[in-house]
């Protein structure tokens, strides 16, 4: 390109990159970025709550090592909705970049963003700006026009980004939900329009359900079967669970309750703040005589009782989790009370909502969760809508986002099915760099994009840490503690065995003495190779001890040989 004169240069646009740091590979750490004539916009920045495999980690970020590498190009960050797997890494941004960061998203997904904000003490390192649906701004590089989509949290947007190389289309998470609770619906029209007008040279779309034929049931079909369960319960006290952040569920929880003369309550603290935070922006209508105080629940009798709780991904410390121990301070369960569990458990979970669904049984109460009745239904699209997205927007080009990677592999599918050419289908994941130019759409190289954990603190574990973890708590830990003249090679004191998660020491006394005598003999052979500094004493007693242990019960526990110096 050096080679044009300085005219044609002019009529050369800039090449429009955009760069992944979570999000494609897994459920959450959604973080993405758009980057055109070295100015950087952050579209969403999300985390991902732990797996087990992840034993002591609090919260799983996104790299963000590249954004604070460049904080001089960065511009502002937008959201697409408020959910915190699009939000709740934007603390953990601010804390690490020196600007004031400008934040556009709806002023419901701002405020549900502000908690962990405050909480960590930085509303003075960032700018909230709240935009209306179908406006339009000028952001950077950028003309942005945020466009409505339905979603399970309200005020979800869909992004039009006009660049140098045109049209850049996130669609955000959605659903195309045709009789939504707020009477709020996904903008096909104005998607149509876009594409009729403009073109869309690139399209990046929520690959959640990719893999789940037909469509995703509406959001008040939830609210049919709430209302049927509320009848046949008249005499029961009612708890219901869900997310917080999902106005929309609420509202027809509130809405039955207000019908058949409950009372409600909010239990859990995000609950409670999620609630006032939606009536104050006129999201949730909740009657002021309807609507306690928890602390006043035992004033009423079980009839005229309805609870909205926390818990329903049966979270350790939930409100629901403490119900079902029957450590709750401001409810006890009782016989026969029902309690509706309106989520699917995020996956991971299934074992926590199932443990905490065996307790509630066991304290007397009924249980309804998806498995027995429909009283959840998804807020993603499934693959009839995500190929009538394509249909509507024809893209030029497309990427799959939001998603596993069999999420993002069958979306691909679905896109050739629609009719865009293999060619212009980029199946990218977490680090890739995608350059949009002129000459197409192509890989541009990788930035990092690791699994940052958060352990009490940022960083201060990493895959080594947590593959120690995993050993410890699947096979146990040998401690060998030995003291050894460096001189002679012969033994001072010890050996002396100690074993967590092993085997018991008094039950295996045979095998303790024995794993006593192969660090005796380990010590020996490395006296006779003259191997006798400290390093190569724990390496000889590691290894040893190690193979005889395997050998012996066929397990691998983690051997920490402790050798001191006589």
């Amino acid at each position: 390109m050096s080679g044009l004169p300085e005219q044609r240069k002019r009529l050369v646009a800039s090449d429009v990159k955009v760069i992944f740091l979570g999000g494609l590979g897994e459920i959450g750490r959604n973080c993405a970025l758009i980057e055109q004539d070295d100015q950087i916009v952050i579209l969403d920045c999300g985390l991902m709550f732990p797996n087990p495999d992840m034993p002591g980690v609090d919260l799983v970020l996104p790299d963000l090592t590249y954004v604070k590498e460049h904080q001089d190009k960065v511009v502002a960050c937008i959201l697409t909705h408020g959910h915190e797997d699009h939000t709740g890494a934007l603390s953990f941004l601010l804390r690490d970049i020196d600007m004031v960061l400008p934040i556009y998203g709806s002023e419901l997904a701002l405020g549900l963003a502000t908690n962990r904000i405050d909480e960590a003490g930085l509303s003075d390192r960032c700018e909230f700006i709240a935009v209306a649906d179908g406006e339009t701004l000028e952001i950077g590089p950028f003309r942005v026009e945020f466009i409505p989509v339905t979603h399970s949290v309200p005020h979800s947007f869909a992004l039009a980004f006009y660049t140098a190389q045109g049209v850049i289309f996130h669609t955000g998470d959605f659903k195309i939900d045709l009789n939504p609770v707020d009477g709020r619906l996904t903008d096909l029209g104005r998607m149509g329009a876009i594409a009729s007008n403009h073109g869309i040279r690139l399209l990046l779309s929520d690959s959640t359900n990719a893999e789940e034929s037909g469509r995703s049931e509406s959001e008040s079909e939830v609210g049919k079967t709430l209302a049927r369960l509320f009848s046949v319960s008249k005499d029961r006290r009612i708890v219901v669970t869900c997310f917080s952040s999902h106005i929309h569920r609420v509202q027809q929880v509130a809405n039955v309750a207000v019908a058949s003369g409950r009372r409600i309550f909010t239990l859990g603290r995000s609950m409670g703040k999620n609630v006032a935070l939606a009536r104050r922006l006129g999201l949730l209508y909740i009657p002021d005589d309807h609507i306690f105080d928890i602390d006043q629940v035992s004033k009423y009798p079980s009839e005229e009782i309805c609870i909205i709780s926390t818990g329903s991904q049966g979270e350790p410390m939930s409100a629901l989790s403490l119900m079902a121990a029957g450590e709750n301070k401001w409810l006890k369960l009782e016989q026969d009370d029902l309690v509706i569990i309106s989520a699917d458990a995020i996956p991971g979970n299934e074992t926590a909502v199932g443990n905490v669904i065996d307790s509630l049984y066991r304290r007397g109460a009924s249980v309804v969760h998806q498995g027995v009745d429909k009283v959840h239904t998804s807020g993603h699209a499934k693959a009839d809508e995500l190929k009538m997205l394509l249909s509507i927007t024809k893209p030029q080009a497309f990427i799959p986002v939001h998603g596993e990677f069999r999420h993002l592999f069958n979306h691909t599918l679905l896109a050739r099915e629609m009719g865009v050419s293999q060619e212009n289908i980029l199946l990218a994941e977490d680090g890739d760099v995608v350059v949009v130019s002129d000459s197409g759409i192509e890989y541009g190289g990788e930035v990092p994009a690791g699994y940052l954990y958060v352990d009490g603190v940022v960083g201060d574990v990493n895959r080594g840490v947590l593959r120690d973890r995993k050993v410890l708590s699947e096979e146990g830990v040998i401690v060998a503690i030995v003291t050894v003249d460096m001189k002679s090679g012969e033994l001072v004191t010890g050996p002396e065995i100690i074993t967590r998660g092993w085997i018991h020491a008094d039950e295996a006394e045979g095998l303790i003495e024995e794993a006593k005598d192969e660090v005796r003999r380990s010590i020996a052979a490395a006296a006779l190779q003259d191997a006798l500094d400290l390093e190569t004493l724990r390496r000889h007693v590691r290894t040893s001890l190690g193979k005889y242990v395997n050998k012996q019960t066929k397990r691998r526990p983690m051997i920490v040989p402790v050798v001191l110096e006589a």
